[in-house]
């Protein structure tokens, strides 16, 4: 399976969340090779802190698949999943996520904390980072970096 293709995918998702001003992260959901559901950030636009791109992919799945557990999924996002989403990852039972850049400051797959690989969770969930790192994280440096503008401006 080339995971480069499916975080393409995620990829153009996050540039929707970009587009309309909110954090650019795309999700994917993988089942045999097929895409289930993808989801890109929408916190801003919702006004709601729940809808991060991972979440609402996941929440798709699950409805797509009538279940709640998607064991036999994959999940592709664009940046280190934030407690919240790690959560929803270990709770939805996902064999695994591939994730594109790594979060120093918020990641809970690895970089801040490591809550997949935490033995007592009774679901453990493989992951794998830097899955086109350098275009993930260009995309997050650049958002942030327009941020900085804009407010040194108002200034």
């Amino acid at each position: 399976m080339d995971h480069q293709f499916f975080m393409k995918i995620a990829l153009d998702e996050a540039k929707k969340s970009n587009r309309i001003g909110d954090v650019p992260v795309g999700a994917v959901i993988v089942r045999n090779g097929k895409i289930i559901s993808k989801a890109h950030n929408l916190k801003e636009k919702k006004q709601n802190a729940l809808y991060h791109a991972e979440v609402l992919a996941i929440s798709r799945a699950c409805k797509k698949l009538k279940s709640f557990r998607l064991n036999d999924c994959e999940l592709y996002v664009t940046l280190e999943p934030c407690l919240m989403c790690c959560g929803a990852i270990i709770a939805s039972r996902l064999k695994k996520i591939y994730f594109g850049a790594y979060d120093k400051n918020y990641g809970c797959a690895g970089s801040k904390y490591d809550f997949l690989h935490d033995k007592s969770f009774e679901c453990i969930v493989e992951s794998e980072g830097g899955v086109l790192e350098d275009e993930c994280r260009d995309l997050i440096t650049t958002f942030f970096g327009k941020i900085r503008k804009n407010n040194r401006r108002k200034k």
